[in-house]
């Protein structure tokens, strides 16, 4: 009965694709997998932030008249006001008007955007947390849960570029590497270490100094010195395969380098590329939050959650802001870093789905 049912298995397990038995073993690893949905569900309400936490309704209606407010930008005196100057939501004037002979205004969640400064506050700057601000505020009087909320998309969306940045330049010359090796080896290893000895910190200094910071400048800085890990391990994996049978096998048809490379070696060099991707992505963001932190980040004016970090450290007695802060960058890596857990195991060729 037993050896039936492990033939039976065996039978099956052949049956699956490569690509569905690598999803059994990751669907299998449930911290991974929970973590990878409830990662993926954070990501989707970060990039409905505006419909989360905004300063202005997603509509209403005024007069009889449906109105966009998120879409359209509309004078105070549209709503019953004296001044020709943007409409301010929060004005306790223009939502009760809001209130009055059949108007209506529809609010996102949090009546706040994440560079929303509230004139109407009733406490001091900072503030703890209220009903009005869950998370309480800045020394500046903004939102933190809008900050929270808006700096997550912030960090992810850097991540997933620099990741990728990363990826390309590391897949690219290791793979030029590794499989031309001799000379092209040798040359490329010894550019690595002197490009690699040069002090990234002091650079990114300098370049803050000169030019206006921006997610750009600090992207492209960044992807100069971040393919250099990824680089060494795709670079072993094509040295180890660039003489294996199939390799020569494809010579010997008349394919040439790139096609090998691209058709052949590549797809069995992934392994280590895909197995990092969560990791390299926790290490961008935290570089991200370290440089903001510093302030050679991001603008004053982007959100940012080495931004608040800072600002917790300057305001020890608003204890709400580095808290906050810190249990949104704490549940964001262990996410990931339990996402890469369990990537790393389902790519393990010795597991059984």
């Amino acid at each position: 009965m037993n050896a039936s049912v492990t033939t039976q298995e065996a039978s099956v397990t052949k049956s699956v694709s490569p690509g569905r038995r690598v999803w059994l073993r990751f669907k299998k690893n449930r911290r991974g997998y929970w973590s990878l949905i409830l990662f993926s569900v954070l990501v989707v309400i970060s990039l409905l932030a505006e419909l989360v936490s905004n300063d202005k309704p997603l509509i209403a209606s005024y007069k009889g008249e449906i109105v966009f407010p998120m879409l359209t930008t509309y004078s105070e005196k549209k709503f019953g006001g004296d001044f020709e100057s943007q409409a301010d939501y929060l004005d306790p004037f223009i939502r009760d008007q809001f209130k009055t002979d059949g108007n209506w205004a529809i609010y996102p969640l949090n009546h706040y955007h994440f560079d929303t400064l509230n004139y109407f506050a009733t406490s001091p700057n900072p503030a703890p947390p209220s009903a009005e601000n869950w998370l309480g505020t800045d020394d500046r009087g903004r939102d933190v849960f809008a900050r929270l909320l808006y700096g997550f998309r912030v960090s992810v969306l850097f991540g997933l570029a620099l990741t990728f940045t990363g990826v390309l330049l590391g897949l690219l010359t290791g793979a030029i590497q590794g499989y031309f090796a001799g000379k092209t080896d040798l040359f490329f290893q010894r550019f690595m270490e002197i490009w690699g000895a040069m002090p990234e910190l002091y650079l990114l200094i300098i370049f803050a100094s000169i030019f206006q910071p921006s997610l750009g400048l600090l992207l492209l800085l960044l992807s100069l010195f971040g393919w250099m890990g990824l680089s060494d391990y795709v670079r072993a994996d094509f040295l180890r395969n660039r003489n294996l049978e199939y390799v020569q096998a494809a010579r010997a048809l008349g394919l040439s380098n790139g096609q090998i490379i691209w058709r052949h070696v590549l797809p069995n060099s992934l392994t280590p590329v895909v197995t990092f991707l969560p990791f390299r992505m926790s290490g961008a963001i935290l570089a991200l939050t370290s440089l903001d932190f510093l302030g050679l980040g991001v603008p004053a004016s982007t959100a940012s959650l080495g931004e608040l970090l800072a600002q917790g450290k300057n305001n020890l007695d608003a204890w709400w802001i580095a808290v906050s802060t810190f249990v949104v960058l704490t549940v964001m890596l262990l996410l990931l870093t339990n996402i890469g857990d369990a990537l790393r195991n389902s790519l393990d060729v010795r597991r059984k789905a």
